[in-house]
């Protein structure tokens, strides 16, 4: 999904989504040098999804087993 900084409102940048609805995304998110008038690329990562739930598993059975 592509996203479209519109503008920057304190610790935010107002996204417009593809819908043409509008969105607030921290700026800790923006990577630097990305202004107004400049298009984000959000997608979802399946392998990383897994692998990091596959970690906090671990990490709960290790606090469990206790």
């Amino acid at each position: 999904m592509y996203v479209t900084i519109d503008r920057f409102e304190g610790k935010f940048a107002v996204v417009e989504l593809p819908d043409g609805r509008f969105a607030n995304l921290p700026c800790a998110l923006v990577p630097v040098g990305a202004g107004e008038g400049g298009v984000l690329k959000i997608e979802y990562d399946p392998a990383e999804t897994e692998r990091r739930q596959k970690q906090a598993q671990t990490l709960f059975d290790e606090v469990t087993r206790k």
